[in-house]
């Protein structure tokens, strides 16, 4: 892989992780403020991505909306496994709380390791496994999930939590074969979010059918005709998804999917940054030091190339 190909693909990484780092202040202040679902927030933040990149392709790249038959079964698959990642994380979140579930979901990197050895070959020499070693440590420490209070699991939330980090890996994975197949990688975002869309909504139907026991309308019109909030929920589809999305999946045509994926790591670093400016949240020791080492792995990555 070309030096400057490479470094592109780095950066566009740490832009997506930067991007995806606003998401919890975001949906954090939705459901406080708001009161709104988990699963109607996950359905409008896909809604809105695609309507807006179906209204940028119309005048900008009208042939990207044409997506070949034989790419259409692989595209739902790939809608299918964004939205399982959406409802996981949810469900995780509800089950174990933030703390965990982040650990758990960041237990992507090393299944996107052991997918890429199955499915793709990629091989691994010693300083890259110290780097995804180190990372998770440093996950663990951001995270503060090394408080023994904190893990109080039960095994549905175990079994949510991998599952996040699972979908994310597979997510990852596919995003590679996509580029493989050369499908037209702004045909590859628009459709993969619009099955998601369509896969959430029905999550959400079901959901209100057989949980809640309330209309699925009621609940996607939550906030009926509050401009604040429906500015905040576009917001959060435009920013930091569409935006992360973009670039990750411009990362991973660039590097291979465990770096990529290794990177996205740093998001919880990122995010305990933006919490200290914005809600003046401050990290302790222990997270300092996963901090660190965070950013140790994310080097022995880029120098185990």
């Amino acid at each position: 892989m070309p030096a400057s190909n490479s470094s592109r693909g780095f950066i566009t990484a740490f832009a997506a992780t930067l991007l995806w780092s606003t998401t919890g202040p975001l949906i954090s202040y939705l459901i406080t403020a708001y009161n709104l679902p988990a699963l109607t927030i996950a359905f409008w933040r896909n809604f809105f991505v695609t309507v807006c990149v179906w209204v940028g392709l119309w005048f900008l790249n009208r042939a990207s909306l044409t997506l070949e038959a034989r790419y259409r079964k692989f595209i739902l698959g790939y809608g299918l496994v964004l939205a399982l990642f959406n409802a996981m994380w949810i469900f995780s979140i509800q089950y174990n709380g933030a703390t965990v579930a982040t650990v758990l979901s960041f237990s992507s990197p090393m299944m996107t390791a052991a997918l890429s050895r199955v499915f793709f070959k990629e091989r691994f020499n010693a300083l890259k496994l110290i780097s995804i070693g180190i990372c998770f440590v440093g996950i663990v420490l951001v995270a503060d999930a090394a408080n023994p209070a904190v893990w109080r699991l039960n095994p549905l939330g175990i079994i949510f939590g991998l599952l996040t980090g699972l979908m994310f890996a597979v997510y990852s994975l596919q995003g590679k074969v996509s580029a493989d197949l050369r499908i037209p990688p702004w045909s590859a975002l628009f459709y993969s979010f619009a099955a998601a869309s369509i896969f959430i909504f029905f999550f959400d139907l079901a959901n209100d059918m057989w949980i809640t026991r309330q209309p699925v309308v009621d609940n996607l019109f939550w906030l009926k005709d509050s401009v604040s909030g429906w500015s905040w929920l576009f917001l959060l589809g435009i920013i930091p998804t569409l935006g992360g999305f973009v670039f990750y999946n411009e990362s991973i045509r660039r590097l291979s999917p465990t770096a990529a994926n290794l990177i996205v790591t740093l998001e919880p670093v990122f995010t305990a940054i933006l919490a200290y400016f914005f809600l003046h949240e401050l990290m302790n020791g222990t997270q300092f030091v996963g901090s660190g080492l965070l950013l140790l792995g994310i080097v022995l990555l880029r120098a185990a190339g």
